[in-house]
């Protein structure tokens, strides 16, 4: 078996750690691996498959000799370093919103556009991730009855606004048990005017405003779910809309999902079906003994999972589901090692000599 050499990009925050992790029990041979952060990061170590790596500041020359690139560092750093990368070889997966929506770039989710990843140019960008666990479920429903239109509320997570936004939950939570004022530095949008308190709150608002009053949280899942689903990020083949609202959750997003689809005669059994056959998707789906998905049971888990399948009571055609999933696994870090996987498995990267 061939080896790679890797790196990984942002590798002391949230989701690099767990890219490193992911990495190690994925099916790529990784014959020698370098961990690239900021200045203030070098020096600190990481484990790696029973050895300990020194995390190296991340420059344009730190690529050289490298074929596979994990990226989680921020929006500015990848629009910097990634393309040098790429001048030296290196093909590169992105979780930032850098190339997102550049028409060169492919946005890809596994189990649903792999095929995407063969005309990739060097960069192939990860999906935000409560569009990913969204399109995931979505996918084999679009695949067997058409889909006309989605409307998402999401419940996200603290943690999907990085490290310091889910130690502020944590410390918001003691400080309100303690009979003490909850000090707000970061969320709802840490480049945002004011700033609220997460703990035993809902904040309906998930990065800056746009002009139109949508958040681009929002902005963000309706036109990646475009691009992945139709190839075109402004497709008007499907309507989707989306409210954003950040939860006092650590890890996992949920999701409630009103979709309406092509045949109007398709039941929910038909669907709940397609899911269960669906890749990367886990039922779990009984009214009758309480069995539904919830962010506790889906932390540190790879899947996606679906239940509440039930059909809209005044459309036909309609349903509404709810979809969990460990937004730093599924949601970022797996998605990404997944492509590298993908990546390899179809001989689209190369190998150093």
């Amino acid at each position: 078996m061939v080896g790679y050499n890797v790196a990984i990009l942002g590798a002391t925050g949230a989701v690099g750690t767990r890219m490193i992790e992911q990495l190690a029990q994925s099916s790529i041979e990784v014959a020698s691996l370098k961990l690239l952060a900021s200045k203030r990061s070098a020096g600190q170590t990481r484990e790696f498959k029973g050895r300990t790596l020194i995390i190296e500041e991340a420059t344009p020359d730190s690529f050289s000799g490298v074929d596979l690139v994990f990226s989680s560092a921020g929006g500015s750093v990848s629009e910097a370093l990634l393309p040098e990368a790429v001048k030296r070889g290196a093909v590169c997966v992105d979780n930032t919103s850098a190339f997102r929506m550049d028409p060169a770039v492919p946005l890809v989710v596994p189990e649903v556009n792999a095929d995407d990843l063969n005309w990739h140019h060097g960069i192939i960008a990860n999906p935000n991730c409560s569009t990913i666990q969204m399109v995931v479920a979505l996918a084999p429903i679009k695949a067997q009855f058409g889909l006309e239109r989605v409307i998402v509320s999401t419940y996200q997570a603290a943690s999907g606004a990085g490290q310091s936004a889910w130690n502020e939950l944590n410390t918001e939570a003691q400080a309100h048990l303690n009979g003490e004022t909850m000090d707000a530095h970061i969320l709802p949008a840490k480049g945002d005017k004011r700033h609220f308190p997460l703990a035993f709150n809902l904040l309906p608002q998930i990065d800056v405003f746009e002009a139109d009053g949508y958040t681009h949280e929002e902005w963000k899942m309706i036109h990646e779910t475009k691009k992945i689903l139709l190839g075109d990020m402004n497709a008007k083949a499907l309507k989707v809309t989306a409210t954003c609202v950040r939860v006092p959750v650590g890890i996992g997003h949920g999701e409630t999902v009103y979709f309406e689809t092509s045949d109007e005669a398709v039941t929910a059994a038909q669907i709940q079906h397609a899911l269960a056959n669906g890749a990367g998707v886990v039922l779990e789906d009984d009214p009758a003994t309480q069995t539904y998905p919830t962010p506790l049971t889906a932390a540190g888990k790879r899947e996606t999972f679906v239940g509440r399948v039930r059909p809209d009571l005044e459309v036909d055609g309609a349903f509404h589901m709810w979809v969990v999933a460990d937004n730093l696994l599924k949601g970022a870090a797996w998605n990404a090692i997944q492509i590298g996987e993908t990546l390899v498995a179809r001989d689209l990267v190369r190998v150093s000599a």
